[in-house]
Formats: structure tokens, sequence, C-alpha cells
């Protein structure tokens, strides 16, 4: 593994005051349910098929979409005519499932909330889930069949179908306000929820932001897709001065910027606005975390850039950069929840996406070997 330190100052994290940072410089112990994650959970279901299957459901061999009426019965068969593996997905989830394996013990450090289905899919994404050590806790219903996302693979190619069904259907009072629930909320020091969020449960975002702000714990946000920052400008800019660590990717940042009026694509200048825009804890200076595939990462923080080069890798040992931008959350959130410096957590950011782009899908090898 290729290994290149940023050669970035040493930005401590310090809790409680006004400063540059977000946390501790000193380790502490991690307890479970230390970091909370809520988002759409979808149970990924990868397999190798024949140029027949893509045509049948008229897939193209590389894309990424979402399923229509047309594609539903394409899942059953998927499992049926093809030999499927299955893995806990979802861009949160993922997130959070990196971020365990990352810390590796204690488990359940990572709590996950999301809505699945009452059937044979969600049974598997529970145990998916349990096996990646992610105390999950699901709102079960029975009205929307469990999410998925099919990964059809020819060659080196993957056609991505994501059906959300159940993951849209979540209820923040029949889930969320519970009080076993909310409990587990409140054990956390770190809240992550990916953008895609928004268009499900503003209400229960809020609610976590709102805890984590009056607590002066920290909240982390992603801007998730472009059309989050367009369609959803509305939902965003009501919780995103309760955002303390802010992540996206060029592109997404670029569409942000231009709802937002910046008049600027370059990426630094955008960082460092994003960061200045109203935040209600000011005990914290929110941190802008941008990723540029292959380029530089940029950070914002304090009114300052910083800048982060990414870990090198040979093109031929790129196997799927699909889960790239929810493993460099995951890295990153792994350090964060143990109180670590900054450029430690862009170091494991840019470590865990590094490990996962060389494999199929958001998975990984047993144990990391980041240091």
């Amino acid at each position: 593994m290729a290994s290149e330190e940023p050669k970035a100052k040493k930005a401590k994290l310090s809790r409680g005051e006004k400063t540059d940072s977000l946390a501790k410089s000193s380790p502490v112990k991690l307890s479970p349910n230390s970091l909370f994650g809520m988002g759409n959970p979808l149970l990924d279901i990868c397999a190798v098929v024949d140029k027949d299957f893509l045509d049948k459901y008229t897939l193209k061999p590389n894309d990424q979409i979402l399923a229509e009426d047309k594609h539903k019965a394409m899942f059953e068969e998927l499992v049926d005519k093809f030999k499927a593996e299955y893995h806990a997905g979802g861009a949160t989830q993922n997130s959070i499932k990196v971020a365990q394996w990352m810390i590796q013990e204690p488990h359940n450090v990572g709590t996950f909330f999301g809505c699945i289905g009452k059937d044979k899919f969600g049974d598997i994404l529970k145990k998916k889930a349990e096996e990646a050590h992610v105390d999950a806790h699901y709102y079960v219903q029975d009205v929307e069949p469990t999410g998925t996302c099919a990964a059809c693979i020819t060659g080196a190619n993957r056609s991505l179908v994501a059906n959300l069904a159940a993951a849209n259907c979540y209820k923040k009072e029949k889930h969320l306000d519970l009080e076993e629930n909310w409990k587990l909320v409140e054990s956390a020091k770190v809240y992550y929820i990916a953008g895609f969020f928004l268009t499900v449960s503003l209400e229960s975002m809020l609610k976590v932001a709102k805890h984590a702000s009056e607590k002066n714990k920290l909240f982390c946000l992603n801007l998730s897709a472009p059309f989050i920052c367009q369609f959803f400008k509305d939902h965003l800019m009501q919780l995103l001065p309760y955002v303390d660590v802010l992540f996206g990717n060029e592109t997404e940042a670029t569409a942000f910027a231009k709802e937002q009026d910046f008049e600027t694509k370059d990426i630094k200048e955008i960082a460092k606005k994003a960061q200045a825009l109203p935040k209600v804890n000011t005990k914290r200076q929110r941190i802008v975390v941008l990723t540029q595939g292959k380029e530089e990462t940029v950070m914002a923080l304090g009114g300052k850039i910083e800048t982060f080069p990414v870990l090198a890798i040979d093109p031929k040992d790129i196997v799927d950069t699909n889960g790239a931008g929810d493993a460099f959350v995951g890295g990153f959130l792994s350090q964060l929840v143990r109180d670590k410096p900054v450029d430690q957590c862009v170091r494991a950011a840019h470590y865990a996406a590094n490990v996962i782009i060389r494999r199929s899908g958001c998975t990984f090898p047993e144990k990391p070997d980041f240091v």
C-alpha cells in the first residue's frame, strides 16, 4: 500500500471552546454506540450476470439508476439465476460499516437507524449488519419491501440498480422518538447522516442535529449528490446551521456553490465560503472537507485552507470506485470519534478509500493495516 503523509500542519481537535478544531488531541477509550448514523439502508446484491440479463432489463454495462417498474422482478431473478453475494449497503450504513472496520474493537461503536421491510431481504440485511459489528436498529414495516441495490457485474463493468422501497418509509414518531431508541442517540458523541436522507425525513435529521448542537457534540453531513443541493436546497439549508463537519466531492460542491450564489467554481473558495455560513453552535467552527477523486482533498478550517494529497494507486489496481466516497467518510469518522487531530482523520479517510477501490463493492479485508 502506497503511503503519503499529508504535508499539513497538525490541526489539533479540542472540545468546548472557540477554536479552529473539533475535539481533543488525546485519544479516548471508545464505548459502544459512540458513533450514530441514520439513513437509507439497502441490501446490496452482487452477482456476475450475462448480456442477456442486462438486455432483458435494458441495463447499460456501467451505470447507476433508480429502479423502475420494469426492474422490480430483477432482484429476485438475480438471486435465483446467479450466484449472489449480499452486503449491508446504502451510503450512511456503508460509512458506519467502514468506520467500525477501521476501529475493530470494541464492536458496535457504530449505531445505525433506517427503515426496512418485513421480508427475507430485511432478515439478510440484519444479519449482514451484525456480521459487520454495526448495532443496527431498523424500523420494520410491512407496506414496502426492503430497499435493495443490484450490482450486475459483466467483466470490469458494474450496472447498479437501486430500489429504495422501504428506505423511503422511515417515520420519526414510530422509531426515533421511542425512548429506547432515543437513548442510543443520546449515548453517541459523533453523528453522521448522508444528504440522501433529506428526501426521507428532514424532521428526524433536525432532531438529531439540534441535540448534537445543544450538547456540544459533533454533527456531520454529506452533500451526497448534486440533486440534493439543487432540489432539496431548502431542507439542506435548514440543517446546515447545525453542521460541524460538511463532506462533499467536487461535483456536489460546484452544484452547492451555484445554488448558494457563491459565484465561483474554485473548490478552495467554495470550501471557505461554505465554512463561513451561519452556525448555531459557535463553540465549534465548521470544517468543510471536499474530495476531488485522484486530486488533492481540500479542507477549510478556521477560515484557512489546507490540502492533502491522496494515496497513490496504479490505475490497473482500481476495481470499483463506487464506494470510495462512503469509505472516505467512514475512515474520517473512525478517527473523529476517537478525538484524533483532523489531519489524522483525513489520512484515515484516504487509506479507507484506497482499500475499497481495489475491491468490488464497499467491501474490505478482515482487518485494516492503518497505523
